[in-house]
């Protein structure tokens, strides 16, 4: 049952980061594939009918977590307390920065969102990157199973460690660049004219960039955790690993045959298949220690009470299938290209 529910909590961050990752991505590039007002609302308008119902996954996730894995949260949660108000006030203000920019006609006023548009969309991505990252390298967990990481210390990723360090800070990175070329690939699909074009070379670029930190990025950890040895006995993680490389082949495929939703899809198998390959590597720990491996809080020391999960599970069978069925219509009924809203009307 705990093992199924990692399964579970594990493909609603999947589906968070590849749905509310484009909107992220979109965030990301709209200052320089949208050039005036007409364009960077005909941006708004491609992730106008998504955004907000997206975030609901990472909502789900902690959800999941709090249902089955109380003592992960917990020590999460109070282990990265205030990079969590970072992301909730980031969050907050993108999605106020979306709501607000076409409130005034002046072209400050929309300047001045559009740019905290953009930050905001950044800063979310280098964050969750980030904490992926701590995760992945570990934390200084304790008897009591809590830990606390300054800011930084030696930034090296041995020894000490702080929240930032060289191996952190690449998965970060790593996050805005394939976010943001995963925005550009949607945007692909859902844009024409110029801001399609633009898109196009945006994607081109970013696909290419993040690729290159994908794979030093899978090296660092390699030198970290042996991560080929456990691979290698962890069939999901190999096949993770297939997924992200097709989607790379058909990303760049894609593009060269100028196709409109094949980068969006292959840029979807790409973030899908990496995230399963990490999930699968790192089970059964959900929050490693980095100075005791057998601190560590595991899929079995972190889980909760069996009756409580065979309950909710029910409960997840009833609204899994409803939720799936809303993210169906609503792309059936916003279908086709995005068109940019006149003033007065929408964002």
């Amino acid at each position: 049952m705990l093992e199924l529910w990692y399964v579970i909590a594990a493909a609603m961050l999947v589906a968070y980061v590849v749905l509310d990752g484009y909107d992220f991505g979109a965030g990301i590039v709209h200052l320089w594939v949208a050039r005036n007002n007409q364009e960077r609302r005909q941006v708004l308008a491609a992730i106008g009918p998504y955004w907000d119902g997206n975030e609901v996954w990472l909502l789900a996730a902690g959800g999941a977590l709090f249902v089955a894995f109380p003592r992960v949260l917990s020590a999460g949660i109070s282990g990265f307390y205030f990079a969590i108000f970072l992301v909730l006030w980031s969050l907050i203000l993108r999605g106020i920065a979306i709501e607000f920019r076409s409130h005034v006609s002046d072209t400050m006023w929309r300047a001045t969102w559009d740019f905290l548009f953009a930050a905001a969309s950044v800063l979310l991505a280098l964050f969750f990157g980030v904490a992926l990252g701590n995760l992945v390298r570990g934390v200084p967990l304790n008897d009591a199973g809590w830990f606390s990481l300054p800011l930084f210390t030696n930034f090296s990723p041995r020894g000490e460690a702080g929240i930032l360090d060289w191996y952190t800070v690449g998965a970060g990175l790593l996050a805005v660049m394939a976010l943001a070329a995963h925005g550009a690939a949607f945007l692909i699909w859902r844009t024409g004219g110029a801001v399609q074009q633009r898109a196009r070379l945006a994607a081109r670029r970013l696909s290419f960039a993040a690729e290159v930190l994908w794979l030093l990025m899978f090296l660092a950890t390699h030198s970290l955790n042996d991560v080929l040895t456990v691979m290698g006995q962890r069939p999901l993680g190999i096949l993770g690993v297939a997924i992200a490389i097709a989607g790379i082949v058909a990303i760049h495929r894609g593009l060269a045959r100028q196709s409109e939703l094949t980068p969006f899809l292959g840029s979807t198998a790409f973030l899908g298949g990496t995230l399963m390959a990490t999930a699968a590597c790192l089970f059964p720990v959900m929050i490693k220690s980095i100075s005791n491996p057998a601190l560590s809080i595991t899929v079995h020391t972190g889980g909760g009470d069996e009756a409580g999960l065979r309950t909710a599970l029910v409960w997840f069978a009833v609204g899994f299938p409803l939720v799936i069925g809303y993210f169906v219509l609503n792309f059936r009924l916003h279908r086709g290209k995005a068109v940019a809203a006149a003033d007065g009307e929408g964002y």
